[in-house]
This record gives structure tokens, sequence and C-alpha cells, in this order.
């Protein structure tokens, strides 16, 4: 009977020098937690909590590791998103202060009679041009910041992408020839449903074209359509000068002109909003080129199922 007592004693002893041994490693945790958790509060988003397998915190430690990462991405992408801001402003200031200068030294000079006759019919054509660049700009700018920030409303509805691209070409063949401009056309006659807001898509063909006619220094443009599996492609291409290597990987920025002097036409966010567009359609666009061999745009959309 006693040798039980004893064992009995013996086992409580353990068990009570478990329970404070764990009790005391747990409140170490606890302790060492509260420090990390004071030191992120401080700013430091680097700190991250190391845990065994068998702690009875390690939910809670995983939990605030997991917290500090979501906090650190959210830090970085700020910064990149002030930065980003910052560059956006210094560009505006370029694109709109330059022309509104030059557009009020025209009109003031007119203004003034400094100009007469023919010269003063060109200083209000050029005053004109100058307008309408800025009204552009100031539409595309809103365009894309209402894009940028979600509050586009789409109208989705499965339609026939052959179709629509064949209508918006008819379009464009005037324009196109009028501008000395050949081109190949090749679109299936078999239906190609594709969940799409038609308007947007419409902006998208527009831009790209426009895009060749006012920047490639080409002759040519082809535009194809094709089925691949579960995705149709749209591909545009042209014959001009080409995109140096350099410069592909930017040409879908907002406000990034390849032409650094900016003489070059255009505002630099038509690529920028197309991108946009073929996001919201949950699609692709990518860019093939290279100098003096033209450049290829390949759009991919998932197929309506």
């Amino acid at each position: 009977m006693n040798t039980c007592l004893l064992i009995l004693l013996v086992l409580a002893l353990l068990l009570i020098f478990c329970l404070i041994y764990k009790l005391k490693h747990i409140n170490e945790q606890i302790s060492f937690i509260k420090d990390v958790l004071a030191d992120m509060k401080a700013g430091n988003l680097n700190r991250r909590i190391l845990v065994q397998e068998n702690d009875r915190t390690k939910q809670i430690c995983y939990d605030i590791n997991q917290i500090a990462i979501n906090s650190q991405s959210q830090l970085i992408h700020q910064k990149q998103s002030e930065q980003a801001y910052k560059r956006l402003m210094t560009s505006l200031s370029h694109d709109v202060k330059t022309p509104l200068a030059s557009l009020v030294g025209y009109l003031e000079a007119v203004e003034s009679q400094l100009v007469t006759g023919k010269e003063k019919d060109e200083y209000i054509h050029v005053a004109h041009e100058k307008a309408q660049y800025l009204k552009h700009f100031v539409e595309h700018l809103f365009e894309w910041v209402k894009l940028d920030s979600g509050e586009q409303v789409f109208h989705f509805e499965v339609s026939d992408l052959n179709e629509i691209t064949r209508n918006i070409m008819a379009d464009w063949i005037l324009v196109l020839e009028n501008s000395h401009f050949e081109y190949e056309i090749d679109i299936p006659e078999e239906e190609y449903p594709v969940r799409m807001d038609s308007n947007a898509y419409t902006r998208v063909i527009n831009n790209l074209l426009q895009n060749v006619m006012v920047h490639s220094g080409g002759s040519k443009i082809i535009l194809r359509i094709a089925k691949e599996q579960q995705r149709v492609k749209v591909i545009i291409a042209d014959n001009g000068k080409g995109i140096a290597s350099d410069k592909l990987p930017h040409i879908f920025e907002r406000l990034y002109q390849c032409d650094h002097s900016r003489s070059a036409k255009g505002n630099g966010l038509g690529l920028a909003i197309t991108r946009e567009l073929v996001n919201a359609h949950k699609g692709t666009i990518t860019v093939n080129s290279a100098l003096d061999r033209g450049t290829e745009f390949v759009i991919s959309f998932p197929k309506a199922l």
C-alpha cells in the first residue's frame, strides 16, 4: 500500500513538474511574442516568430507571422504606388504644361495682332491642334484612372468575336486606304463565342490599329483571328520600324513613350488603357517586336463555354 502511494506521489510530482515546465515555456513564448509585437508596432516588420511543431502557441505565432508578411507586402506596394504617383505627376506636368504654354503663346500672338493674314490662320490652326491634343489627353487620362481604380462599368455578354471584329474592320477600310496602308484581314467564318463588353473590345482594336498608323512607320497592317484550345487569339501586326528590346517591357506602362524626346504624336496612355481593358475580360496581351522587323500584338481571350 505504501509502495503504491509512493508511486502515485512520484507520478503526481512528475506531472506537476511537467505542467510547471510547460507553463514556464508557454510564459517565455508569450513574453517573446509580446517583444516581437512591440518591435513590429515600432515599424520593424522583418521580425518573425520561430516555433516548434509541438508548441502550444504554434498557430498564434503562424498567424502573427502571416500578418507581418501581409503588412510588409502592403507597405512595399504603398511605397511603389507613391513612387509611381510621383512619376505620374512629373509626366503630367510635362505633358500638360508644355502644349498648354504653346497654346497660350499662339493665342496671345493672335490676340495681340502680332500676326495677320495667312500667318494668323496658321497660328489659329496650330492652336486648335494643341487644344485637341489636350482634350484627348484629358479624356484618356480620366479613362485610365477609372479603369485603374476599378470604377469603369462593363456590360459583359456572350458575343461572336469574329462578327464584332468584322464590323470594326469595315469602318477602318476607308481610313487605311486613304492613309495608303495595305491591309490583310483573316477572320474565320465560324463563330467564336467570347464573353465581352463589345464597346470595350472595340476600343482595344481601335487603340491598336491607331497605334500602328501613328507609331509603326510601316505601310501594312495584318489582323488575324485564330482559335487555340479554349482560347481565341487576335493578332495585329505591322511591317514597321519595330521596337527596341529594352523598350518592350515598358510599352504598356502609363505615359510611357518610346520616343523620350516626346516629339512623337500620342500621349502614352493608349496601350495602358488597352491592357486594362483586356485584363477586364480576363484576357492577356503580349507584344513581339524587333528593330526593322515590325511589331506583333497578340490578344488572348478565354472562349465562352
